[in-house]
Formats: C-alpha cells, structure tokens, sequence
C-alpha cells in the first residue's frame, strides 16, 4: 500500500482529497493535516510514501515544508502539490524541489485519480529496476510514467517534455500558442514548436489559426478530440 499524507488547510477538501485517495488501488490515507506544523509532525511519525500538498498553509508556505521534509526525512516522500497558485515561478519552484506533479485547483477527481495512478505505475516500474542499470529508453518510458496523458491515448511512451507539452494543451480550457506552451513547460519557444508540430502529425493537437486586423495569423493548439481523454 502507498501510504498518503494529505496537507490542506480546508478541512472540507481535506476529506475530500482523502477519501478519493482511499478509493483508489493500492493507496491508504494515512492521515490529514491542516498546517504546516502538523504536517511536519504527522510526516515525521508517520513516513508517508506520498503527500498531497497545499502551497496556503496558515503557518507556512507549502514549498518551504516540502523543503525542509526533504531535508530531514530518509527516505523523504514524494509529493504531488495541489493548490490555486497558478503563477510560473511556483510552478517551476515546485518542479525544482521535486514534486512529482503540480495539479491547480479547481480540478476534476478524476485528474487526481489520474495522477495517483500514473504515480503508482512510476513506483511499482523504479522499485523493479532499483537494481539494474537504465538505458535512455528506459528513463524516458519512466518519466512518461508519471504523466498520464501519453498513456490514455493508447500510444508507446512519449518523451518526456513531448509528454507534458501534450499534458499543457490538453488541460487547458483554451487555445495556447506556442510561446504560451513554451512558458508553461519552461522551455524556449522552438522546443516548444517543434514538440507541438510531432504532436499534431501524430493526430494528438489541433491547430487553429487566430486572424487579427492585420498581419500574419497566430497559430493556436488545442487536444484533438478524444486525444487526451481516459
């Protein structure tokens, strides 16, 4: 069982987030803390495997304790943020301290669902290999693990970035272009270009252009139907 800590300070999405952990396979919610404090308390006693997190905490901001768990606990555990902040610096602060996903609110519970399988897939594969040596293929195909929208779509494993550039576009509720994406996954504007151009000859992005009064059309990218569905 992948024993999960859930960090919320709203004891409503708490519970929410703990029972959707409990329904899924193989997860346990070990528990449920409210501060940064309690959090650090519970973490210590109880070594999850996995903690949900919030960034809002009352005492202390999220990433801090994350940090600080990181730092403290042998094994530490990993973590998948869940919070309503959308800007890109705590994004790629969460990406650098080694969040295993960064999920905005509000999101669906099927997204979360999402996610803890995708986690479950990526842990059951690292713990059969811990032994063995990993060649490129086989680092590519775990870290796509961890990011369900290459897996849905019934497709062999995606590279990495191409797999969340693809995550970027199927998650959002509207158009992006390239440059847009390219912020969003942090990296330049021609990755991002020619990640979303593989993307739409395999079928999985739309291109759409936006005419404006004058010049040259902006070139906008949306999932193509079906393609990012479970």
């Amino acid at each position: 069982m992948i024993s999960t800590l859930v960090v919320d300070d709203d004891y409503r999405v708490a519970h929410i987030h703990a029972a959707c952990v409990d329904r899924v396979h193989d997860f346990n919610c070990v528990g449920q803390a409210h501060s940064a404090s309690e959090a650090r308390r519970m973490a210590t006693e109880l070594r999850p495997d996995l903690i949900l997190l919030d960034i809002y905490l009352p005492d202390e901001d999220g990433l801090t304790l994350f940090r600080s768990l990181a730092a403290t606990l042998t094994p530490s555990p990993d973590c998948i943020v869940i919070t309503a902040a959308r800007d890109l610096n705590t994004v790629r602060a969460a990406m650098g301290l080694g969040a295993i996903y960064y999920l905005v609110k509000p999101f669906g519970l099927q997204q979360l669902r999402d996610q803890l399988e995708a986690y479950s897939a990526w842990r059951s594969h690292t713990a059969i290999g811990k032994d063995l040596e990993a060649d490129q293929a086989t680092v590519d195909s775990l870290y796509a693990l961890r990011h369900p929208a290459s897996r849905r779509i019934g497709l062999p494993p995606l590279a990495p970035t191409m797999a969340r550039v693809l995550e970027v576009v199927s998650e959002s509720k509207s158009p992006l272009s390239a440059a847009a994406i390219a912020g969003l996954v942090g990296v330049s504007r021609p990755t991002a270009q020619r990640y979303l151009t593989n993307l739409e000859r395999r079928g999985l992005v739309c291109l759409r252009l936006a005419y404006g009064t004058t010049g040259r059309p902006v070139h906008l990218y949306v999932a193509a139907p079906g393609g990012h569905r479970t």
